[in-house]
C-alpha cells in the first residue's frame, strides 16, 4: 500500500467514525431517558433533551454545508468535531435537565457539520468508479447507527452509567480528529460568497418553533392551547420570511435553484418520507417487544439487529448498483420491499412469534437500506464541487426533518390509540391498577411494574399496547406510499464512470 493510499484510508476511517457518532447520538439517548430523569429529575422537561440535539443538528446542516463550499471542508469538519466532543463531555457532567438540554444543543450544532460534510468529502476524494462502493459503505454506517443507538444506550445505562453514553464519544472523536488532521489535504481553491445570516436566523427559528410545537402538542399542552397555536404561527411566519429572504439574497443558505433539478428535488422529497416511515419501525418495534413480549430495554434493542443487518446489506448493494442502474430504478425496488415490510408489520399480534417478527424486520431493513446510500449519491450527482456541500447538507436536513416530524406524529398516533384502547378495555372492570393511568404508558414497559399487575389486567394492557403499535405501523404506510409516488420524479440518471478515469486507474 502506497503512502497516498494509506492516508486515504485514514481519512475514510475518520469520516466513518464521525458519521457513526453524530448519527447514533440521535437515538442513543432515548433508551436512557428514564434513568436520566430518575437521576436528575425534571420529568416535565425531558423532551427538551431529545429535541435540543435534533433541532440544533437540523438547523446547522444547511449552514455548515454552505460554509464548507465557501471556505473549505476541513476547517468546518474539524470545528464540528471539536464542538461535538465538547458538548459530549459537558453532557456527562450535567447536574440538571436544563443543563443537559443546553449541552445537547452544543452537541447538535457540532453534529450538524459532521454528517453532511463527511459525505461531501467522500464525493470530492473518490473518482466516479469508486463512489458507488464508498457511498454504500457510508450509507451502511449511517443505517447501523440508527439501529445500534438504542441498543448501546440501553446496555451502557443498564451496566455502567448513563454518563457514559456521552463520554464514549470522546475516544472515537479524538481518533477521527487525528486521522483527518494528519491525512486530509484539500484543494485551497474555494468559492468566496457572502453569508446569509438572516436566512440562517429565520431557518433556525422556524425549525425550533415547529419541533417544539410537535413535541409539546397533545402531551404537556392541548393542540388548541395558546402556546401550541403560537408556536405553529411562529413557524409559519418565520418560514415565509425565510423563503422571501432566500429568493432575494445573492448567496442563500438553501438555494432553491437546486430544487429545479429533478434528481435533487426527487431524492430530497423521497428521503423526507423514508425518514418518517423508518422512524415508525425503529421506535415502536422495541416497545412492542418490551411491552408485549416482556423483557428489558437491552433485550428489546437486540430484536432490531436483523433489521440493521438487512439495511447494511442493501446500503452496500445500492452503492454498487448506482453504476449499473438508474437511481430511480434502484429506489423503485427499494420502495416495494419497504412497503411490503411495513405491511407485514401491520399484521402482527401478541401471538406473532419472534421468528416471524424477525423475518418481517429483515424485509423492512432490506427495503430502507438502499436509501442510505442511493439517495445521498443522487442528491450530489447533478452538482459540481462548489455546490456539493450545500446539496448534501440540504438533503440530509430534509431527511432529518422527516425523521423528527415522523417521531412526533407517530408518537401522537400511538399514544392516543393506546389511551383509547386502554380506556375501552377497563370500561366496566372497575378502577385502573393503583398508580397507573392511561397517560402512564411507559410504566407498563418496566419488568418490575409488570410483575405487580394481575395477569388478567396485564393481558388487557398488552392487547391495548399491541393494537396501538400495529395501528401506528399501518399509518407508517402513508409516508412510505408517498415516497413511492415521488420516486417517479427521479430521472434516468445513474453514476457515470468516465473511460478516462478507468484507464487512469488501471
Amino acid at each position: 500500500m502506497t503512502t497516498k493510499e494509506s492516508k486515504l484510508g485514514l481519512v475514510v476511517a475518520g469520516l466513518l467514525l464521525s458519521i457513526l457518532m453524530a448519527s447514533m447520538d440521535n437515538t442513543i439517548v432515548v433508551t436512557a431517558m428514564g434513568t436520566i430523569v430518575g437521576d436528575l429529575g425534571g420529568l416535565e422537561s425531558f423532551v427538551w433533551v431529545v429535541s435540543a440535539y435534533m433541532v440544533a443538528e437540523m438547523a446547522g446542516m444547511p449552514i455548515f454545508g454552505k460554509l464548507s463550499d465557501m471556505y473549505g471542508r476541513k476547517r468546518f469538519f474539524v470545528f464540528g468535531l471539536i464542538l461535538f466532543m465538547t458538548g459530549s463531555a459537558l453532557c456527562g457532567t450535567a447536574e440538571t435537565i436544563t443543563q443537559l438540554s443546553i449541552y445537547r444543543a452544543i452537541q447538535g450544532i457540532g453534529g450538524g457539520a459532521l454528517v453532511p460534510i463527511a459525505f461531501t468529502i467522500m464525493f470530492d476524494l473518490f473518482p466516479p468508479e469508486k463512489r458507488g462502493k464508498m457511498g454504500g459503505m457510508f450509507g451502511a454506517v449511517f443505517g447501523m447507527s440508527s439501529i445500534f443507538g438504542p441498543l448501546i444506550g440501553a446496555y451502557i445505562t443498564d451496566h455502567i452509567s448513563w454518563h457514559w453514553i456521552f463520554y464514549i464519544n470522546l475516544p472515537l472523536g479524538i481518533l477521527s480528529l487525528i486521522f483527518i488532521l494528519i491525512s486530509y489535504k484539500e484543494s485551497p481553491s474555494h468559492q468566496k460568497q457572502s453569508i446569509d445570516w438572516w436566512g440562517a436566523a429565520t431557518l433556525i427559528g422556524a425549525v425550533v418553533s415547529l419541533m417544539f410545537a410537535l413535541e409539546l402538542g397533545g402531551q404537556k399542552y392541548q393542540w388548541d392551547s395558546t402556546l401550541i397555536l403560537s408556536l405553529f404561527a411562529g413557524f409559519t411566519i418565520l418560514f415565509v420570511i425565510f423563503l422571501f429572504i432566500e429568493k432575494k439574497v445573492k448567496d442563500p443558505i438553501i438555494s432553491f435553484t437546486m430544487f429545479k433539478d429533478r434528481l435533487f428535488a426527487g431524492s430530497a422529497i423521497v428521503g423526507l418520507f423514508y425518514g418518517a416511515a423508518f422512524m415508525a419501525a425503529t421506535v415502536y418495534i422495541p416497545i412492542f417487544v418490551q411491552g408485549v413480549y416482556g423483557g428489558s430495554a437491552t433485550n428489546s434493542g437486540l430484536v432490531l439487529l436483523p433489521m440493521m443487518l438487512g439495511s447494511v446489506v442493501t446500503a452496500q448493494v445500492g452503492g454498487f448498483l448506482t453504476t449499473k442502474l438508474s437511481y430511480r430504478n434502484i429506489m423503485f425496488m427499494s420502495s416495494i420491499i419497504f412497503i411490503c415490510g411495513l405491511l407485514l408489520l401491520s399484521t402482527i399480534t401478541p401471538e406473532t412469534s419472534r421468528t416471524l417478527l424477525t423475518l418481517y424486520m429483515i424485509v423492512v431493513g432490506l427495503g430502507v437500506g438502499f436509501s442510505f446510500s442511493v439517495l445521498s449519491m443522487a442528491a450530489i450527482h447533478p452538482f459540481g464541487v462548489e455546490q456539493r456541500g450545500s446539496a448534501t447538507s440540504t438533503s440530509n436536513f430534509i431527511r432529518s426533518l422527516g425523521m423528527t416530524i415522523g417521531i412526533s406524529i407517530f408518537g401522537t398516533i400511538q399514544r392516543n390509540g393506546f389511551n383509547d384502547k386502554l380506556t375501552d378495555a377497563f370500561t366496566g372492570m372497575g378502577p385502573m391498577p393503583q398508580g397507573k393511568s392511561t397517560d402512564d404508558a411507559r410504566a407498563f414497559l418496566s419488568e418490575q411494574a409488570r410483575s405487580q399487575i394481575p395477569p388478567q389486567i396485564l393481558e388487557k394492557i398488552t392487547e391495548a399496547l399491541s393494537s396501538s403499535i400495529v395501528h401506528t405501523f399501518t399509518w407508517g404506510l402513508v409516508p412510505a406510499g408517498l415516497a413511492f409516488l415521488f420516486i417517479f420524479i427521479l430521472g434516468k440518471e445513474k453514476m457515470v464512470i468516465h473511460r478516462k478515469a478507468k484507464s487512469h486507474q488501471a
